[in-house]
Parts: C-alpha cells; structure tokens; sequence
C-alpha cells in the first residue's frame, strides 16, 4: 500500500489577492484533498510575512473544518513559545470537541519570525528554552492530569489532541523520541539535517501512550503537472517568488533586482533552502517521492504545494493522487500512525 499524503497549506496571499481570498483558496484545497483521499492539512503559524496568512492556526482549522466532514485538520505547527501551553490546550481542545477525531497538533520551537515581531508579541526569545516542559504541561492538560496543581484545561482536559513535534535539527528529533511522540521533519526548507535526524529519532524512541512505534513525517516541496514543460515553467516561477518574498520583504523588486539576487550568495542560500523538492508529470513526481521517502524513512508525506497559482495547486494535488494511487481501492490515507 502506499504512503499516506498530507498537505502543508501557508494560506498563501497571493499578488493581487487579499488575506479572505486565500482563506477561500484554503477551504477549496482541503475539500479538493478530502475527496482525493489526502491524510491530513496543516497549518503552519507564521507572523509577519505578507504572503502567508496562516498565523492563527486555531481559528483557520476552526473555519475549514466547518466547511470539510472528515479529513483531519492540525497545526503544522503552533510555535509553542510564542504562547502559554493552556491557551493552547483551551484552543485545540475546543477544535477537539468541535469536530471530535479530527484535529492534529504539531508543535515547533522556533518563533515563526524575526526578533521585532518577537518583541511585539510580548515573548523573549529565551522561552524556546522552555520547550521540552511545556510539550509536558500541554500534554497534562491535554490528557486530563495537568502537572500544575488546581489548573486543568476547560475545554481539552481529556479530549487526548495527538501531539506532533516539528523539527529541523537533532533537538526536535531527540525530544519527539523521548516523549514517544511522532516527529515531523521541515525539510521542504530545512534540508540538510534530515538523515541525522530521523535516525536520531528512530534510534532513541521511546513507546508512549500515544505511540507505539516511531512515526516520521517528512515534508518536500511538489508541482504535479501535465507535462514535464509545464512543471519545469512553474517552478522556475515558484523558485522566483520564494526568493522575492525572502528578500524583498520591505520593498518591490523588479525583475533585474531578482535575476541579480537570485545569483547571489543570499539568492543560492535561498535556493538551498528548497532542496527536497520536486517538479514533473504525475509518474514523475511519484518515483521522486518513493526515493525520497527511502532516503527520509518516512512512514507519511507532507506535501508542500508550491505551484503559482490556486487552480494549480488543485491539478497538482489531483494529478499525484492519481499518480501515487491509481487503484480506487488504495487509498492516500490507507496507513495511519498508531494513536
């Protein structure tokens, strides 16, 4: 059977669009990956980023789930530092009753943005310190028994929200396997830890309640096209754009100023950061990510659409399911990680 496939949605603002256009695009794309048998969505928490509504995770899962029946709808993640671990618990638990089974939350370190932005979210950028205790004080008031006394989490005591650690390094990977929880590598733009990691996490997993073997994710970068032509266009255009939005935060760049960054130091580390990434026809695409699961050990893929435009993403997505799993039997979501 095949491995199942997940979706990493940005809620992508894009050129010419606002913010509840792309959360429109957002219910589209979890309804289209609902009826061709994708796992999962996520939503990764960003702030500051004009090209990437997804900043409050909590309420854009509330939105698509009432607008989906039964994909499971998740953080991917919530930068847990960024906020008290109750808060959480309160919003997912609610999520949780809401739309019970359905729900995932994954969990990162890092702040999802640049220090200013720290500043003004009234966090210090030494509450990643605090990471590994307070995945534990969520996980009490997740599961019923809070570790701090007379505290309990109303709604989410009890409801049990499986928990992801995200990572891009060793750290992610050690915690997740101390804990027993599953482990989701950001190799779709963190690329180069990704062998290390995983065989740290394989290596030193610990069964939990929640799991009982390792459970790896790992996420790469796809456009599923037509033709081979097709693909190589938008990607050229997607490799474009993300150096825009990286480097041209402040200001417009024309095209000149992005052919010289894009050939620049900045401009190739950028480029790197997409490594883990595929463009082709359907056949294509699938025998790239059968390699790429071999090399990431990855028992599910998170697929990060990176076409130029909504409708695009939509026929990407379509064209690798029908790709990954021609046989109306074999579903995406046929394995499951064990809960």
């Amino acid at each position: 059977m095949p491995l199942p496939l997940s979706v990493i949605d940005f809620a992508t603002v894009r050129k010419g669009s606002s913010v509840g256009e792309s959360f429109a695009d957002s219910v589209r794309l979890a309804q289209h990956a609902e009826r061709l048998g994708y796992l999962r969505v996520w939503y990764s928490e960003h702030h500051n980023m004009p090209t990437i509504a997804s900043s409050a995770p909590a309420v854009l899962i509330a939105h698509v789930a009432a607008h989906t029946e039964s994909i499971r709808l998740g953080a991917g993640g919530v930068m847990l530092p960024n906020h008290s671990p109750l808060v959480i618990a309160e919003q997912f638990g609610t999520l949780a009753e809401l739309h019970p089974g359905r729900i995932d939350l994954g969990l990162g370190r890092a702040p999802g943005t640049d220090l200013r932005t720290v500043r003004a979210m009234r966090r210090e950028p030494s509450a990643a310190e605090q990471f590994p205790r307070d995945v534990r004080e969520l996980q009490g008031y997740l599961n019923g028994r809070s570790i701090v006394p007379g505290v309990s989490a109303v709604p989410g005591a009890g409801t049990d929200v499986p928990l992801t650690v995200l990572g891009s390094s060793l750290f992610g990977a050690q915690l997740a396997a101390a804990y027993g929880l599953p482990y989701a590598f950001a190799s779709h733009f963190a690329p180069d830890a990704l062998a290390d990691a995983v065989a740290a996490y394989r290596a030193g997993f610990r069964p939990s309640e929640q799991l009982a073997e390792p459970y790896v994710i790992a996420a790469v970068n796809v456009i599923a096209a037509d033709s081979t032509e097709d693909a190589a266009e938008q990607w050229e255009t997607a490799r474009r754009e993300r150096v825009r939005a990286m480097v041209g935060r402040d200001r417009e760049l024309s095209e000149a100023e992005l052919d010289m960054v894009m050939d620049s130091p900045a401009g190739q580390q950028i480029l790197h950061m997409l490594h883990w990434s595929v463009a082709g026809t359907g056949a294509e695409v699938r025998d790239y990510l059968e390699d790429f699961a071999a090399t990431a050990e990855a028992d599910e893929l998170m697929i990060a659409p990176a076409s130029p435009t909504s409708d695009q993403v939509l026929r990407s997505m379509a064209t690798l399911s029908e790709a990954w799993a021609p046989d109306p039997a074999a579903t995406l979501s046929s394995t499951t990680p064990r809960r």
